[in-house]
């Protein structure tokens, strides 16, 4: 079973910019789809984004697109959100998943399947 950590959280200023990693340990990284959720201080928890085995397709929320952007590195084993051009509304903790079936097709953030979590990471953006 794989494990999934995020790191890169904090605070900044709105406007500001942070990367987010999460390094996947114990399982086939490569064999699966992988995604961002994040869950704000009273809110449902939400896909952000997500990407494809090989990094060539992505999709992103709404709320989110332009902004941030969702790469993986396989010969390392980690997901990575470049977030930019941060506003108070991104607060929130966010999570990378695995899919909860191997790789095919497309996906969608605001409907991906996640099977397996991480812990979270905050992200704060205020003044």
């Amino acid at each position: 079973q794989v494990q999934l950590v995020e790191s890169g959280g904090g605070s900044v200023q709105p406007g500001g910019s942070l990367r987010l990693s999460c390094e996947a340990s114990g399982g086939t990284f490569d064999a699966y789809y992988m995604a961002w959720f994040r869950q704000g201080p009273g809110k449902e928890r939400e896909g952000v984004a997500c990407i494809s085995f090989g990094g060539s397709h992505t999709d992103y929320a709404n709320s989110v697109q332009g902004r941030f952007t969702i790469s993986r590195d396989n010969d390392k084993n980690t997901l990575f959100l470049q977030m930019t051009t941060l506003k108070p509304e991104d607060t929130a903790v966010y999570y990378c998943a695995q899919r909860s079936y191997r790789y095919g097709g497309m996906c969608r953030a605001t409907s991906f399947e996640a099977g397996v979590w991480g812990q979270g990471t905050q992200v704060t953006v205020s003044l």
